[in-house]
């Protein structure tokens, strides 16, 4: 744990890709195997499932800490992170076992099925035996919310060099549906074996955003497409079986169970790249339709009536079982356009068209009318290019349509996390309806860290009343929110929702009795919703 503590401290005090590298790969090669292959995992979104409550944990380190309650309750806001509160309060520890990463897991692991008193001693031992950093890192094992600012793509670099591995093939051998429990590291990393995960994806594709299209150079060198907001997903067919991935590396089969039938008429080693739709009538319905079907494991038939979906294909990843990235995409769309052409036209899918793109002029023209058939944008990929893995700029970039916009009033206001604890940085916004305010969102993203410091500052001053860490603030401040989305929503006072809000600009030029109303929101959810 010593040295996962160090390899933490390290990637959580430097922002320099070239040290994080170095960290990683200096702990891949001195760690065991079982530590390297938590390393990997834990890193890559697979965390330990909860083993305790937040509530049993707070009361536990109060106690044990020796103060009341509710002081441990006033630290908690003031930190911002509830694993590292705890590791602040409690007291030195009394003994130190410099037992591996894999240790604290199992010993996470075998938390959960015990009754509340030996939950209890286990975790008050272990607080007895770990400095405040391995604490801290233990805590957030124990919660299930352990994340750590370095990406996977640099894991796998990191991990590229000590086994001296191509990084696109071990990025492919990192995905799937593996956990430490279920696999050695040996078996994950370092055999070869095409075979060891018949339903595993290739790593997405991911493109940039462009706003100046006057650096891609002539127009007929590229394919455009519209940017449909739905679920990026790779639609595989092996070995007799199909699987659905998300671009988040999870398995949504059961979730879409429409995409069966696909089964019986996809040829065997077929993987297939889109977006998942709820479509209907020949028409892409909103986000909010699909997002009812979002985190179940079982869908009933009527949610199968009212949010049908369809895979919009727009590229072919494996053909009879050949990985055929490295051609061109105009070849790749040539297979997959004939494929689909020998579908049954009632299946779940649907090739997805390209936008003719004679001028830049027309496409842009394209682009501004995408919201209206439920689309962002556009999507310009160079006819030439492969399939590459990872976020890469040159080929592929996403051209979004300017988001829409409201203006604002601050009328509560939160601290962040992790080094953003001591500003105020997460703010609910209101807008008029008649004589009063109407809270309709919230957003926490967009300003400079000074603008955040200014406005911390601010509230402190300013604090009208408090609801634990959250202050009401005088409403004077407006700001410019930016959204690419609005929706009806029954659980929020105003009834609307916004997708993906953030702050564009704090306004000290407008006054508060310039900010838009409750009406203007309601009308472009009649126009956009």
């Amino acid at each position: 744990m010593r040295d996962f503590a160090t390899l933490f401290t390290t990637l959580d005090q430097t922002t320099k890709t070239t040290s994080k590298v170095a960290a990683l790969r200096a702990f891949f090669e001195a760690a065991s195997d079982s530590d390297k292959l938590w390393c990997i995992a834990l890193f890559s979104g697979r965390r330990p499932k909860r083993a305790v409550t937040t509530t049993l944990l707070r009361e536990w380190a109060a106690e044990l800490a020796g103060i009341p309650l509710w002081l441990f309750e006033e630290c908690y806001p003031i930190v911002g992170d509830l694993a590292e509160t705890i590791a602040l309060v409690l007291p030195p520890a009394r003994q130190h076992d410099d037992q591996p990463l894999t240790h604290w897991i199992k010993t996470v692991q075998s938390i959960a099925p015990q009754e509340e008193a030996a939950r209890k001693k286990i975790i008050l031992d272990a607080w007895d035996r770990l400095n405040t950093t391995e604490r801290f890192l233990f805590n957030k094992l124990l919660t299930g919310g352990f994340r750590v600012g370095v990406s996977q793509k640099l894991v796998t670099r990191a991990l590229a060099q000590c086994t001296d591995q191509d990084e696109a093939a071990l990025t492919h051998k990192l995905m799937g549906s593996w956990t430490p429990d279920s696999i050695t590291f040996d078996q994950l990393v370092l055999q070869d074996d095409p075979e060891a995960d018949l339903s595993k994806p290739y790593p997405f594709y991911l493109a940039h955003g462009v706003d100046d299209i006057d650096q891609l150079g002539p127009v007929s060198n590229w394919c455009a497409e519209l940017k449909w907001d739905g679920i990026r997903g790779q639609l595989i067919k092996r070995g007799g079986a199909h699987h659905l991935w998300s671009r988040g590396e999870e398995l949504m089969t059961d979730r879409f169970p429409e995409f069966a039938q696909l089964r019986d008429f996809l040829p065997d080693g077929t993987v297939i790249d889109g977006e998942v739709l709820a479509f209907q009538d020949g028409v892409p319905l909103s986000f909010n339709v699909l997002q009812k079907r979002i985190g179940r494991k079982t869908v009933p038939k009527k949610m199968l009536i009212e949010a049908p979906v369809i895979l919009q294909a727009y590229d072919l990843l494996e053909w009879h079982g050949t990985d055929i990235r490295e051609k061109p995409l105009s070849e790749r769309r040539h297979l997959l356009a004939s494929l689909i052409e020998n579908l049954p036209t009632d299946l779940p899918i649907a090739l997805s068209k390209q936008v003719p793109a004679t001028s830049w002029d027309t496409l842009a023209e394209a682009r501004e009318t995408a919201r209206e058939v439920n689309a962002e944008g556009l999507m310009l990929k160079r006819l030439s290019s492969p399939y590459l893995a990872g976020r890469k700029k040159g080929d592929w970039w996403k051209w979004k349509v300017d988001p829409l916009t409201i203006d604002a009033v601050m009328i509560y206001a939160q601290a962040g996390h992790g080094r953003r604890a001591t500003l105020f940085t997460d703010y609910t916004f209101a807008v008029k309806s008649g004589n009063e305010l109407v809270p309709f969102t919230k957003a926490y993203s967009g300003l400079t860290d000074a603008e955040f410091k200014q406005i911390t500052s601010w509230v402190k001053k300013n604090t009208l009343q408090r609801f634990g860490p959250v202050r009401q603030v005088t409403p004077q401040h407006v700001f410019e929110i930016a959204f690419e989305g609005i929706q009806a929503s029954p659980r929020h006072k105003s009834g609307i929702a916004l997708r993906f809000p953030r702050m564009l600009r704090w306004r000290q030029d407008k006054p508060l009795d310039e900010i838009n109303t409750l009406e203007d929101l309601q009308e472009m959810l009649r126009q956009f919703g």
